[in-house]
């Protein structure tokens, strides 16, 4: 049985200057309640409204509070993998600043890390506040990544859940600079649990994720966690050049039996078009992994930070 004695909340900020009193409201209700002791460490990524004031008035009124400032915008998958570095307790729980996700379920995450489960994560049943859209786009996504990768990718899951204290040093061995991080939460797999729950709408404010962001994050998701696509150009190249050269077969034989003139100009330029076109999509995928490489060959840092206030609540 694994006891909590200090459970750290990770909460990555960006641009929530509306949310963060009505999330802290929430939190410290559900973290006064608890038998543990608790610190709330709040990840300002490069935030450009008042955010950063916000968190710097809750940590002069709340020991527990800690904040880290990021230099700048480095991205939700950054921030969390920053807070993942600097937090001090032994179980975390990561939540987004928005209320979407309910704090009410902390207390049910952490009877499931004391029952000995490493990964107690938030499955969603409803998802409202969303637009019919981006729920079949996430769900169909998902789906496929869970057939493509060679890792047990969770369904209909995003980042509210809790951590283990063995979970937590895992990922903190994970330095790769391209970073999903639903996908490293997979990843290193342990003994998990989930939670089911209705998720709600935003409490405020609007959200930071546009289709071409989640576009990006989706691409990263396949392109960090498996090869398919690349063993589908591979099939690809090899299927159209058979093809192509049955073809040419049958072009041959027609026109040596039937005295048929080769097909002309519209048919030629369909076959190029067609073959032009399937080159430049094979060469985009083999980019996106090329640029992978590029990426962490470098070995650049993950993040810089402005400034960090510790908590006092140890």
């Amino acid at each position: 049985m694994n006891k909590v004695t200090c459970l750290s909340v990770l909460v990555p900020v960006y641009n929530e200057e509306e949310c963060i009193d009505l999330l802290h409201e929430r939190l410290t209700t559900v973290l006064d309640n608890l038998k543990c002791s608790s610190e709330i460490l709040y990840v300002n990524d490069g935030s450009r409204d008042n955010t950063l004031l916000k968190l710097q008035e809750l940590q002069s009124k709340d020991a527990r509070v800690a904040y880290l400032d990021l230099s700048r915008n480095f991205g939700k998958e950054v921030a969390m993998s920053a807070g993942i570095d600097y937090i001090s307790g032994d179980a975390l729980v990561i939540i987004d600043a928005d209320l979407q996700d309910p704090p009410e379920l902390i207390p049910q995450m952490v009877e499931g890390i004391e029952e000995g489960y490493d990964d107690v994560y938030a499955k969603r049943t409803t998802r409202d506040g969303e637009t019919f859209l981006k729920k079949f786009t996430s769900k169909q996504y998902y789906r496929w990544l869970k057939k493509m990768s060679n890792i047990p990718v969770l369904e209909d899951t995003g980042d509210f859940r809790m951590f283990s204290q063995k979970a937590i040093e895992g990922l903190r061995l994970l330095k790769e600079n391209e970073r999903n991080m639903k996908g490293l939460f997979s990843y290193v797999g342990f003994k998990k649990k989930p939670l089911f729950y209705q998720r709600d709408a935003r409490i405020a404010g609007s959200t930071k994720w546009n289709y071409p962001k989640l576009i990006g994050l989706a691409i990263k998701g396949l392109t960090s966690f498996s090869t398919t696509p690349l063993r589908f150009v591979s099939i690809m190249g090899i299927s159209v050049s058979i093809l192509a050269f049955l073809y040419l077969i049958f072009i041959l034989v027609k026109a040596i039996i039937y005295g048929d003139p080769v097909a002309g100009y519209p048919s030629l330029m369909s076959v190029l078009l067609l073959l032009g076109g399937m080159q430049l999509f094979a060469i985009g995928i083999i980019g996106e992994y090329i640029g992978i490489i590029y990426s962490e060959t470098k070995k650049r840092p993950l993040y810089y930070i402005n400034d960090y206030k510790k908590s006092d609540n140890k």
